[in-house]
């Protein structure tokens, strides 16, 4: 590659310092860890990896101030697409920063461009409807081809959605040579993803998270290609999310009534950042268990747990056997139905205790009359099969956590399952895809459990479609998602324990399967890394090492 190779060389020379010994302490799961060996990539730091690239020796000069993106005068969007016309407001600034606006005034503009300078990227956008006011789906079509040379390099896309893809990717082909000019090789590449479903979970229930560490982290998301934020909004610990239906709820369930909840606004503005960014928002709310902050602002929603014959005053899951339950259900989805534009959300349903259960005496006598018996799965079931008749109502499809298929509810033939347990996964796959569902995976990126040591190599090493099924089962895994569990993360430390271990989630979710060299991965994600800390992200470091531009702090 030339001067991108040189480039590579002497940043990687410079910016990883291995030393003789890793520490002093040997930590037992560095044994199981690919030890990193300095060499340069081939490929830069694209990340994560194209299907199909080909980068040339050839280098061709870009001058801030004669750069241009372009719409393609074929391209079905225009200067009114303002999805488009943000992002190339956007990626024209992580190019060149500032310093592109302030040389545009100067001489640089005056200046006629040289016989190997680069001066217009054309976005072409191929589709008679571009989708440029919609909302992205499953179904979303995210390829690109971009082809860099004279004497103008062109981004093809058949909708808008693989359009930002190729501007990122355009993005990470510009490199500074040892002079500080920016320069990029002449570059082929034929892009989309493995995987339709590549998600992030966030939960701001466990901690509040301020609207602007959300929008930050949906801003990285998009530079790694993910496309669902699944928002964890409630839990057991707070009702943040102001439900204009029942305000009560966060009034009397968040940890404060104002300054720790978001309002419709709040929500709008994630849901617009995020699809300007071509990510879906995926809303999950948990039930029947997980729903103590539910109970503080709607009465008699809870079951009442009782110590022998006598209430306890404490409560348990939501009350399966009161039709005010249904009713309430029925309205509060019908809200969310309208307020989320995606096509499916998230109704939880696992992790229930039936301890409480148990020992209300009407529950009993409920399950008497019902004929359960003893086996409080049965009256799980009834409660979720007539929450999912409550949601189907709205139009919606649901996703469920794995343990709603594994107690036998009936199942809209379009559910997708969520396969979470650690506890026999690949077994739990196979059962799910066999039973003709959809299946997401999330088992072994939980990214809450953390370690010493490079721990991003082990969720980089997984393969979603290790287990035992056909080729129909196979294709029924649409993705996964890497979870950040909010129990011991806040606004303070989300975004570098985040990232760029969920980075390596990333590429393994879009790039080919054959993707597996780690060395090469080191490389370039140390210096994808680099680019998010200049960028304005606090991403962490894989290793001792430096960034041209280090994180400079709040």
């Amino acid at each position: 590659m030339g001067t991108c190779t040189k480039f590579v060389v002497l940043l990687l020379a410079l910016g990883f310092s291995l030393g003789a010994r890793f520490n002093d302490i040997e930590d037992p799961q560095e044994e199981e860890l690919t030890k990193p060996v300095l060499e340069t990539s081939k490929f830069g730091s694209l990340w994560p990896l194209p299907q199909e690239v080909q980068i040339s020796e050839v280098v061709f000069k870009i001058v801030s101030s004669r750069f241009r993106i372009t719409d393609a005068k074929e391209s079905s969007a225009g200067p009114s697409c303002s999805l488009l016309q943000n992002a190339y407001r956007r990626y024209y600034e992580y190019m060149f920063g500032g310093g592109g606006k302030r040389q545009a005034g100067g001489r640089g503009r005056r200046a006629m461009a040289g016989p190997s300078e680069l001066t217009e990227l054309q976005v072409w956008i191929t589709s008679a409807d571009s989708d440029c006011d919609a909302y992205p789906a499953v179904t979303s079509d995210e390829s690109y081809e971009l082809t860099v040379d004279l004497p103008f390099a062109v981004l093809k896309a058949p909708k808008v959605w693989g359009a930002l893809h190729g501007l990122e990717t355009f993005s990470q082909l510009v490199y500074e040579d040892e002079y500080g000019a920016k320069n990029i090789n002449a570059t082929t590449i034929n892009d989309f993803p493995r995987f339709a479903h590549r998600g992030i979970l966030l939960d701001s229930s466990r901690h509040f998270l301020p609207i602007k560490v959300i929008l930050a982290n949906l801003e990285t998301m998009a530079w790694n290609k993910f496309n669902v934020f699944h928002w964890h909004i409630v839990d057991d610990q707070s009702f943040p999310y102001l439900s204009q239906t029942f305000p009560q709820l966060s009034q009397q369930g968040a940890y404060h009534p104002y300054t720790h909840v978001y309002t419709p606004a709040d929500v709008k503005m994630v849901i617009e950042y995020a699809r300007l960014r071509g990510i879906r928002v995926v809303p999950e709310f948990d039930t029947p268990g997980h729903t103590q902050s539910w109970g503080k602002g709607q009465k008699d929603l809870l079951t009442p747990c009782y110590t022998g014959a006598v209430p306890s005053g404490t409560f348990g899951p939501v009350n399966p056997i009161l039709n005010t339950t249904y009713d309430f259900m029925s309205q509060f989805f019908k809200e969310i139905s309208m307020v989320f534009p995606d096509t499916y959300i998230h109704l939880g349903g696992d992790e229930v205790d039936f301890t409480c259960w148990k020992s209300n005496p009407d529950v009993q006598k409920f399950m008497t009359q019902q004929g359960f018996g003893q086996d409080y799965t049965k009256l799980e079931s009834f409660y979720i099969q007539r929450l999912l008749n409550i949601v189907t109502t709205t139009q919606k499809g649901y996703v469920i956590w794995q343990e709603v298929f594994d107690n036998g509810v009936k199942l809209k033939p379009d559910t997708v399952v969520h396969v979470w347990k650690s506890e026999g996964s690949d077994t739990e796959v196979a059962k799910v895809t066999a039973a003709g569902y959809t299946t997401i995976l999330s088992t072994p990126w939980y990214l809450n459990y953390i370690s010493y040591a490079q721990d991003w190599q082990k969720y980089y090493k997984v393969e979603p479609l290790d287990f035992e099924g056909t080729e129909k089962q196979k294709k029924l895994v649409i993705g996964g998602e890497a979870c950040l569990w909010g129990e011991y993360v806040d606004a303070t430390n989300l975004t570098p324990r985040l990232w760029p271990r969920a980075s390596a989630v990333g590429e393994r979710l879009w790039s080919d399967k054959s993707v597996t060299d780690i060395n090469d991965a080191y490389n370039r994600l140390s210096a994808h890394r680099c680019r998010m800390v200049e960028r304005g992200i606090p991403a962490e470091p894989l290793f001792s090492s430096f960034c041209p531009r280090e994180y400079k702090g709040i």
